[in-house]
């Protein structure tokens, strides 16, 4: 990969279940974040994402092209505009800088967004190493030995 690079896109539909269940699994027990009401109560239309499910979805998009010798060592998110049940979120990215140092690290920059705008600005770095992983017992090596 290469300064530069763009990663594909990925749609994620947002949904009740993922606001409230993102919430759940990173202890955040803000009532805005599972209970309509109280989340009118305090102005918003509805419940809403937080934070660390935002930070989740972004490793997950990065780490998901960049495979499983990926390693993030930053994650540096903005917020945005809310995300509410109904909304679709759209992770775009691009790899800014890659260097060598015990392994590929490279840096990208990651933009979601949904209908009301920019959800969440990120920049992640990331160090690559190669995967190696073994033979099947049954495939041949590379002389054509089992």
């Amino acid at each position: 990969m290469t300064g530069g690079t763009p990663l594909p896109p990925l749609v994620i539909p947002v949904t009740r279940t993922l606001i409230v269940t993102g919430a759940l699994v990173t202890r955040d027990f803000q009532d805005v974040h599972h209970d309509p009401e109280a989340a009118r109560a305090k102005g918003a239309p509805d419940v809403f994402m937080n934070i660390l499910t935002t930070n989740g979805l972004v490793a997950r998009y990065v780490t998901s092209h960049l495979g499983p010798g990926a390693t993030l060592r930053r994650l540096a998110v903005r917020l945005g505009v809310p995300n509410y049940p109904g909304d679709t979120l759209t992770l775009t990215g691009t790899v800014t800088s890659v260097s060598e140092e015990s392994g590929e690290v490279l840096t990208v920059e990651v933009t979601g967004t949904n209908e009301r705008g920019r959800h969440v600005t990120a920049t992640v770095t990331a160090t690559v190493t190669a995967v190696v992983r073994p033979a099947p017992a049954d495939h041949p090596g590379p002389g054509g030995e089992p």
